[in-house]
Order: structure tokens, then C-alpha cells, then sequence
């Protein structure tokens, strides 16, 4: 009874005020059979990208937490080619980091956060996570080496002389 009436407050929250991006409703009627959809947040590789989720609440949620996972395929270093997601608000401590005080929304918002800022040392995708590293120690390496500017072999007079001309 306390499982229902805390979904159906939630499903309702979830409908009035959802997070930016983020929508959750049931599915078929059916109260711990939901769908989500998230919408790929700005300047991430998934941006204007929609994606589909399963949410699957167990009997004892609120002290379990429930199953999520992406039904649209998603290359990401903490979700696998099934859509399970890798991530510790979604695991029961002591290796997690699932409270009951959390919800749906906080989920939701949790795995869209994720999406936008992947965890390369906590991966599900080994080959995924390993090219996210190499590419931010590139990207890292190429800010802290200073750039030469087209011309900046050219002394003053030469500069100056080529002005004049």
C-alpha cells in the first residue's frame, strides 16, 4: 500500500513539475511498469538526442531502488549495449548509494547528469571508457600546450615593413 500511493505521488509530480529534459509515465496502466524519456542535454555528443527508458520498481521500493535501463541504444562508457546503467544511486549500500529518501525524479535527473559527465573509472564499456580517457588527456594536452599563432615567426620590423607596404 505505502509502495502505491508514493509511485502515484510521484508519477503526479513527475507530470506537474518535471525536471528540464526529463518525462516519466506509466506504462499500460500498469504502477511499477514505467517509461521515461531524456532529452540529450546542450553541448554533450547526445544533444537533441531523445532516449527511452525502462523503469522497472520493485515490491519494496521504497528500500530497493528501482531498475533502470536505456531502451535506446547509447554509446556511453557507463551503459552497456543492454542499457543497464552503471551508476551507485541506482545499487543498495554498501557498494551503492540508494537511499529511500530518493525518488523517480532524483533518478532521472541522476542518469541525465551522468550522460553529460561520464565516470571513465567506474565503467560497464572498458573499450568505451579507455577512448573517453585518451580523448580528455588530448583535449587536456592540447589547453596546456600554447598554440602558435599563424605569423608569429615574423619579428616587429618584418610585421611593420609588411604593413607599410
Amino acid at each position: 500500500m505505502q509502495r502505491a500511493s508514493r509511485l502515484k505521488r510521484e508519477l503526479a509530480l513527475l507530470s506537474t513539475e518535471p525536471p528540464p529534459g526529463i518525462t516519466c509515465w506509466q506504462n499500460e496502466n500498469q504502477l511499477d511498469d514505467l517509461r521515461a524519456q531524456i532529452l540529450g542535454s546542450a553541448d554533450t555528443p547526445y544533444e537533441k538526442g531523445i532516449f527511452n527508458l525502462e523503469i522497472v520498481v520493485p515490491e519494496r521500493y521504497p528500500f530497493e531502488p528501482p531498475k533502470i535501463r536505456f531502451l535506446t541504444p547509447i554509446y556511453h562508457p557507463n551503459i552497456d549495449s543492454a542499457g543497464r546503467i552503471c551508476l551507485d544511486v541506482l545499487k543498495l549500500p554498501p557498494k551503492g548509494a540508494w537511499r529511500p529518501s530518493l525518488n523517480i525524479s532524483t533518478l532521472l535527473t541522476s542518469v541525465q547528469l551522468l550522460m553529460a559527465e561520464p565516470n571513465p573509472d567506474d565503467p560497464l564499456m572498458a573499450d568505451i571508457a579507455s577512448e573517453e580517457e585518451r580523448n580528455q588527456s588530448e583535449t587536456s594536452t592540447k589547453e596546456s600546450i600554447p598554440q602558435k599563432r599563424k605569423g608569429s615567426n615574423i619579428n616587429k620590423k618584418e610585421k611593420k615593413s609588411r604593413l607599410d607596404s
